[in-house]
């Protein structure tokens, strides 16, 4: 068994994932937790979190895959390049998360798995050994069963942190009905690729996350809620972002890095060697300016995005999240492309420009509104103009 675990995390490695680790396919230990967090409606709109079939399978993994006996958990690294404060700073500019400044992780990662999982079957030796694979998509709790796996530990911003790389990576997992175990984490031995779990640190009395969040997203260290959440309100959130946390959004476009670019451990984080990942266009991948997203059209937005993250979120999401970054830039120079969303089709994105626009300010943005209040129909458009 110990010959099959080194065997996996070298085909593993070879594949180009940077962490794995093996563990009993049990419901997480936290699984109560979880379901606090959900009774809370701390996950706000994501209602998929929350139905009764997710919820059955994070209680019995037996429902997603009858006889699983085991889970591979697999890490890859996405730290590139680092941002020019300059860059980030600029309120001209809308932020994008780190992990959406290319290729889409899903892409990169399935396939490999796929492949992982064929192999671990032809190295079984049977026929009925069965497998499942996740990129983020399946309904366990995957960060809970990494950490079981030794790959890291739970900071108190909910990321699983590896301790010598930060926590600057994906997880994919393997659900498979053969049974593996690594014994050298039950001798506290240690692996090339990653440590014991009994040798884990934690945060201590550190809360450098806690402090930094510009929406006070976390309630209590370990405890994220969702509903105020940069990332979730630029990406999770398919209506409206609420008002009040508008201007606490600052330029963020697509998800947001706070919370772990001030995590001392992402000190250790090294720029990963999956080319796929690295911005192509240099600063315009990772902070386009607002003025070019407040322009985009439907082609224009699939041609640009069309493989990579942000595509989730459709242009309304991206344009909605542009219009909020350039209430908060409160440049004039803005105004006419903003203008011009007021003839949009799509009601949420000329009631967040309205919002921009009243940012703003300035004669031309008042009469603009004053004009759209005479042909307006939308309910929630008209209530953005009062």
């Amino acid at each position: 068994m110990a010959s099959l675990v080194e065997n996996l995390e070298q085909r593993a490695q070879a594949l180009g994932f940077n962490m794995v680790g093996v563990v009993t396919a049990v419901p997480s230990p936290n699984l109560h937790a979880y379901l606090h967090w959900i009774d809370a409606e701390m996950h706000g709109e994501m209602g998929y979190l929350a139905r009764p079939d997710r919820l059955a399978r994070r209680q019995d993994l037996n429902v997603i895959l009858p006889g699983v006996q085991t889970i591979i958990c697999v890490g890859l690294e996405y730290s590139t390049v680092s941002v020019p404060l300059a860059i980030a700073n600029d309120p001209s500019r809308g932020r994008i998360s780190n992990y959406a400044w290319q290729a889409d992780y899903h892409d990169v990662m399935t396939p490999r798995l796929e492949e992982l999982a064929t192999w671990l079957k032809a190295q079984s030796g049977s026929s009925n050994v069965a497998t499942k694979v996740y990129v983020d998509t399946g309904a366990i709790l995957e960060r809970d069963h990494a950490a079981a796996a030794g790959l890291g530990f739970t900071g108190k911003n909910t990321m699983l942190i590896a301790p010598r790389r930060g926590s600057f990576f994906f997880l994919g997992e393997i659900l498979t009905t053969l049974e593996i175990r690594d014994w050298r984490l039950e001798t506290e031995s240690t692996s090339n690729l990653q440590s014991p779990v009994s040798s884990m640190p934690s945060c201590g009395s550190c809360r450098r996350c806690l402090d930094a969040c510009p929406t006070n997203a976390f309630p209590e260290p370990y405890v994220l809620d969702a509903r105020r959440c940069i990332s979730y309100l630029t990406i999770e959130l398919k209506g409206w972002i609420p008002r009040e946390l508008r201007p606490l959004l600052g330029n963020w476009v697509y998800g947001c890095d706070i919370c772990q670019i001030v995590c001392p451990f992402n000190r250790f984080a090294l720029p990963t060697q999956e080319s796929a990942f690295y911005p192509q266009h240099q600063w315009n991948s990772v902070a386009p300016p607002l003025l070019e997203l407040l322009a985009l059209d439907e082609v224009s937005f699939t041609e640009q995005f069309a493989h990579s993250p942000i595509k989730r979120i459709k242009r309304t999401g991206l344009v909605r999240n542009a219009c909020v970054a350039a209430g908060n830039w409160g440049s004039e120079t803005a105004v006419p492309a903003l203008i011009n969303l007021l003839t949009d089709p799509e009601p949420m994105i000329r009631g967040h420009a309205v919002w921009t626009l009243q940012q703003i300010g300035g004669k031309a943005a008042r009469v603009a509104l004053e004009d759209l209040r005479d042909v307006e129909g939308d309910t929630a458009v008209l209530q953005e103009l009062h």
